[in-house]
């Protein structure tokens, strides 16, 4: 599942392979054009998915608005 990040777009209609690994979605698309389109050379485009994050960077800059909200509202009163 982690190689599983290219999908196949078909150059002549909408279909687009489902996320596989490189080997199996380029396979998905030769199949696919000898069933829809023979005669037809493979064509296309190669769809790279992106990373995942995994959201810690947004948790650190909400934890730095945070501290510096708590910190601009706590001198603010400071006597």
């Amino acid at each position: 599942m982690a190689d599983e990040k290219y999908r196949y777009w078909c150059g002549e209609c909408d279909y687009r392979t489902p996320w596989r690994t490189e080997s199996a979605g380029a396979e998905e698309q030769i199949e696919h054009y000898d069933r829809r389109h023979p005669g037809t050379p493979p064509g296309g485009r190669v769809e790279l998915r992106a990373k995942k994050t995994d959201g810690v960077g947004c948790l650190a800059l909400l934890g730095v608005l945070f501290l510096l909200l708590l910190a601009a509202f706590t001198f603010r009163y400071w006597p």
